[in-house]
């Protein structure tokens, strides 16, 4: 399963080797200044289902690994069955605009981030 990190002045997301493999990708790393907003999603699958090119993926409503292009935005996705609700870190001037990452404890996760110094989406 996915893992988002932070880790010195970076912001990190960890993909396991399956991920890896479903999203055409490894891992993915910013700067913290990069992240402008972090919000806990109650449907991580629905967040990534926008889309009008993918590169990963993607099953709606099972599995959603990898880039997926829509008109004016963006984002890398790595949701499962077993992690519908995750987080959403918002990026200014990276290649990703948001990246949308299921997770057990989305709460747990975002209050890390934020704790960590990360914004909180507004």
């Amino acid at each position: 399963m996915a893992e988002v990190s932070l880790e010195g002045d970076d912001v990190v997301l960890h993909l396991s080797r399956l991920e890896k493999v479903e999203g055409v990708h490894g891992d993915l790393r910013v700067p913290r200044s990069a992240v402008t907003g972090v919000e806990v999603l109650d449907d991580a699958h629905r967040a990534a289902d926008f889309v009008s090119v993918k590169v990963g993926t993607r099953l709606f409503g099972v599995v959603e690994v990898g880039t997926m292009h829509g008109r004016t935005r963006t984002v890398f996705a790595a949701v499962h069955r077993d992690t519908p609700r995750g987080v959403r870190l918002t990026l200014a001037g990276m290649p990703q605009d948001e990246w949308v990452v299921g997770c057990a404890d989305p709460e747990a996760v975002a209050a890390a981030l934020v704790a960590g110094g990360l914004p909180a989406a507004g």
